[in-house]
């Protein structure tokens, strides 16, 4: 009886804690609807189920008590968001996988958002002032005059003197299975020991990418995780209560 009562209260306790740190999830994913290029976090068990126990001859009901999933974190969806035309000539948005590469403080790091603008230096930028890269890791200079940014990421220039390719946007992918990681809203790094490489796309100019998470599914997800989260929190009162139950009755029969 105490080892389902223990292991009842752990499996409560875990569903609780895996349940809260959802919750964390299901707000931040909720949050970020309507940022672009946004890839929402899918929660993940470590196991499927955790045995604590070995002993063969224990009931059903003893078993699904004493084993329980474990929540392990939370991966990437790299599943494509909503395309929205904008007109904007430096608004790119990609078709399919893959990540624009910008240089950032901390290195170079990958995003989804082509919410791209040109600098004083004439420099191709990210609204944070960022450099866009091309495919060998380069900055892209534009020069004054009508942009135009073909599929696969080259980029002309209409001026006095004709139209001139002054470059191509560089689009990068990592290896089957690899989890970006993510470093904000919409930036992504590559792990330790994975080097990023460049890849073909399909750009779209003068649109842009949301997030691949909508607010109705966000909302609809985030009430389902708030209500097992209460529902483990009354579990895990109702084995809190039968402990000092079984205590108060224990301890009146010790002489």
């Amino acid at each position: 009886m105490f080892l389902g009562m223990d292991s009842g209260l752990y499996a409560a306790y875990t569903g609780l804690l895996g349940r809260t740190q959802a919750l964390d999830t299901a707000a931040n994913n909720l949050a970020n609807a309507g940022t672009v290029g946004f890839r929402a976090q899918r929660d993940y068990f470590r196991s499927v189920l955790t045995d604590i126990g070995s002993d063969v001859s224990a009931s059903q009901v003893g078993n699904a008590v004493n084993d329980y999933g474990v929540l392990g974190g939370s991966l990437t969806d790299l599943g494509q968001g909503a395309v929205t035309a904008t007109g904007n000539p430096l608004d790119l948005a990609l078709d399919g996988q893959g990540f624009f590469g910008i240089q950032t403080p901390q290195g170079m790091q990958y995003t989804r958002d082509g919410s791209f603008t040109r600098s004083d230096a004439g420099v191709l930028v990210t609204q944070q002032g960022e450099p866009v890269l091309d495919a060998k890791g380069q900055a892209i200079m534009i020069p004054t005059g009508a942009v135009t940014i073909a599929p696969d990421g080259s980029v002309s220039v209409a001026t006095a003197q004709g139209s001139a390719l002054v470059g191509q946007i560089g689009v990068f992918g990592f290896p089957l299975g690899t989890q970006p990681l993510a470093e904000g809203t919409n930036r992504f790094a590559a792990p330790d020991g994975v080097q990023a490489t460049a890849m073909d796309a399909t750009i779209r100019q003068g649109a842009l990418e949301g997030s691949n998470l909508d607010a109705v599914h966000g909302t609809m997800q985030l009430i389902l995780v708030q209500r097992q989260a209460e529902m483990m929190q009354k579990a895990l009162s109702v084995f809190d209560n039968e402990f000092d139950k079984t205590a108060a009755e224990q301890l009146g029969r010790v002489s």
